[in-house]
């Protein structure tokens, strides 16, 4: 857990650094001058760059795994209800601050064994969740998890392909494969033609 001691506004401006330029990016001397801050207000709150590194880590990590928590709670709603949700959820393109955010962690995580433990907790958490909500529907065990890890596997897959088709037509689509995705047995229309999609080369 992070303290409430004036970090925060470096590690945001880290995040936030990491998407421009990745992890080579996050420097001490770049984030003081975009924050306005000599550098000594860094070294009162952080041993050095390595710490403010994990603190980012942390963070994120923490984040993701309370948010999946929550959207997976059920709250009076019943388990399909919530797969419903948590679909549209991680589906919706609109906050593009929380995936480029995501996206960068994950390309760092290839070249940095904390970065990939950090990655791994937020992906255990949320198969975790997902696949509980599934045994709420009367899965067996390990086909619950199967159904988490498409489930998972196709909402963040998802998100890095181009899809040439218009709002509406992606719309109606992803509700079709929502429905293939938690009722299984949801036949799936055909694509339209001009759906084309292009995988997205990172």
């Amino acid at each position: 857990m992070i303290e409430n001691d004036g970090s925060e506004k470096w590690i945001e401006a880290g995040l936030k650094e990491l998407t421009r330029g990745g992890v080579d990016g996050v420097r001490v001397e770049v984030l003081a001058e975009r924050l306005g801050i000599t550098k000594g207000g860094f070294y009162r709150r952080f041993r050095d760059r390595r710490a403010l590194l994990d603190a980012m880590l942390e963070t994120w990590a923490e984040a993701r795994i309370a948010a999946i928590e929550h959207q997976t709670a059920l709250d009076g709603k019943t388990p399909h209800e919530r797969l419903k949700s948590v679909f549209n959820l991680y589906s919706d393109r609109s906050n593009q601050k929380r995936l480029a955010i995501e996206l960068a962690i994950r390309q760092w995580a290839r070249i940095d064994a904390t970065a990939e433990e950090a990655a791994a907790r937020v992906d255990a958490g949320r198969m975790k969740a997902v696949t509980r909500l599934y045994s709420q529907m009367d899965y067996p065990p390990q086909e619950a998890e199967a159904r988490a890890l498409m489930f998972y596997a196709f909402t963040f897959g998802e998100s890095l392909i181009f899809m040439n088709q218009s709002a509406a037509a992606r719309t109606r689509l992803m509700a079709a494969c929502a429905d293939a995705l938690i009722e299984p047995n949801t036949p799936v229309p055909a694509a339209r033609s001009g759906a084309n999609a292009r995988r997205r080369v990172s």
